[in-house]
């Protein structure tokens, strides 16, 4: 086999970088056929790849052989407060030919993040590749988060527990409202997955469900028991979600991007029927699919949305370098 050549990305890499990427997409589509179509197509690609370079701080590698390009990798910066000293590649950040050769890509791109103090390094990978998802595991990156999605049926039976009803908030549901917000960051902060997030104060709760009530971007349901709410669903427009845009989103779906219940009902049913007043709500609008994203090490999670019907796409793998 020639000789691997790894030169830094530059412009001039785009139009057969785009080629790899929408032939990787192409692969991934022949598992998960839900997946936008479209990037499957060289131009469409593009876009998301030029996006992915022209982001602030971007930077990558280029792998020839036989002076053709079989392989590329780009990362960018997120927000240094949130994720500490970072680089993200992104679903459109990589693209082989063979999965050994990103081994090679990251080990002459991570050379100068390194040297950044970026020690902090994310990675979206399509989970139906099993020897890139290896390849990235042998460079001592772990699974961090899955990302899921599946159809949106035509029609579904919504069968809520005895004791339970499901409804819209009110603004006079706010203040019991706010032990439901916390329930999930609090039990995200435990073992084994172990958040250092912080915990959002009551005010900061408050503030943020008048502005969800006050607005029209999410759909909200709140499962009730004797008049208390115990669980609480959120459904938005898939466009709002950062954690899946692009290649990762497929066409007309909507975002499941909160789903808390409170300890003392876990395995009543109300999540059961919480999701499937989702599906029907998201049915209504006329969207086609679904998507939603679970840290792995939230075993009640990780174990729950396999069993509502969620297919992982992508994984998000991460490496934190002493």
């Amino acid at each position: 086999m020639a000789r691997l050549e790894v030169v830094p990305f530059s412009d001039e890499h785009l139009e057969d970088a785009a080629q790899l990427l929408a032939a990787r997409h192409a692969g991934h589509r022949e598992a998960e056929p839900l997946l936008s179509e479209r990037f499957e197509e060289p131009a469409a690609a593009r876009e998301e790849l030029v996006a992915a370079w022209r982001t602030e701080g971007a930077s990558g590698a280029a792998a020839f052989r036989d002076g053709r390009l079989v392989g590329y990798l780009l990362a960018a910066p997120r927000d240094v407060e949130v994720w500490g000293k970072n680089v993200w590649i992104e679903a459109a950040g990589h693209a082989v030919e063979k999965a050994e050769d990103v081994r090679d890509l990251y080990a002459a791109a991570a050379a100068r993040w390194f040297e950044e103090e970026r020690r902090r390094h994310y990675t979206l990978v399509p989970a139906t590749d099993a020897a890139l998802v290896d390849a990235w595991f042998r460079l001592g990156f772990g699974q961090q988060q899955a990302h899921g999605l599946r159809e949106v049926p035509a029609h579904i039976d919504v069968r809520i527990p005895d004791g339970f009803d499901i409804r819209q908030p009110r603004e006079e549901d706010i203040e019991a409202l706010l032990a439901v917000d916390i329930a999930l960051p609090a039990h995200q902060r435990g073992s084994p997955v172990f958040s250092t997030q912080p915990l959002p104060t009551a005010d900061e709760l408050r503030l943020e469900w008048r502005s969800t009530l006050a607005g029209d971007d999410e759909k909200v349901l709140i499962g009730f028991l004797d008049g208390r709410p115990v669980a609480c669903w959120s459904i938005s427009d898939g466009r709002l979600s950062s954690h899946h845009r692009g290649l990762a989103r497929p066409e007309s779906a909507c975002y499941l991007g909160f789903a808390s219940t409170l300890p003392d009902v876990r395995g009543s049913g109300i999540g059961v029927a919480l999701t499937e007043a989702a599906l029907a709500a998201a049915a209504e609008e006329g969207y086609a699919a679904m998507v939603t994203d679970w840290r792995v090490t939230n075993l009640l999670a990780s174990r729950f949305w396999p069993k509502r019907g969620f297919r992982t796409t992508f994984v998000r793998l991460y490496r934190s370098i002493p």
